[in-house]
């Protein structure tokens, strides 16, 4: 079990890390603008010129979440500071088994889940949290719509 004082002081690592431009830019679209509504869009999105994105948002947040998941960080520390992990992971796992399946890559994601599930509540949280976020998504995109006429 980490000290208080090492995971305070890398949550403050991983939040200075998120601060980088490029992967802002990327949590931001994955946030605000990726919403697949089947496994099939999912790959449509992750396949084309969002990809870099896409694994950039995914590779961080399982990175960050498997310092959690080896000790390094105390869990409801890390799930205090970073709530963003749970919006991440609302979007993916609807599809996580196939996504896991057609990538061949059984372990995708893995950190992400262990620590977002580890939460009291999970599925309804995560379900909450995904109808907010596309919900906000579809309003956004309405405003546009509109604008454009």
């Amino acid at each position: 079990m980490p000290f208080a004082f090492e995971s305070a002081q890398l949550n403050l690592k991983l939040f200075d890390l998120r601060r980088e431009p490029v992967l802002r830019a990327a949590r931001e679209w994955f946030l605000l603008e990726f919403c697949p509504e089947s496994a099939d869009e999912l790959f449509e999105i992750a396949n084309g010129e969002r990809n870099s994105e896409f694994r950039m948002v995914l590779g961080y947040w399982d990175m960050a979440a498997s310092l959690v998941t080896t000790g390094a960080i105390d869990a409801d520390s890390f799930r205090a500071a970073h709530g963003e992990i749970v919006g991440t992971f609302s979007k993916i796992q609807p599809f996580l088994s196939e996504l896991r399946a057609r990538t061949g890559e059984a372990e995708i994601c893995r950190h992400m889940e262990q620590v977002v599930m580890g939460m009291a509540d999970a599925e309804t949280v995560l379900k909450r949290r995904r109808t907010a976020l596309y919900t906000a998504h579809k309003a956004r995109q309405a405003r546009l719509a509109e604008k454009a006429v």
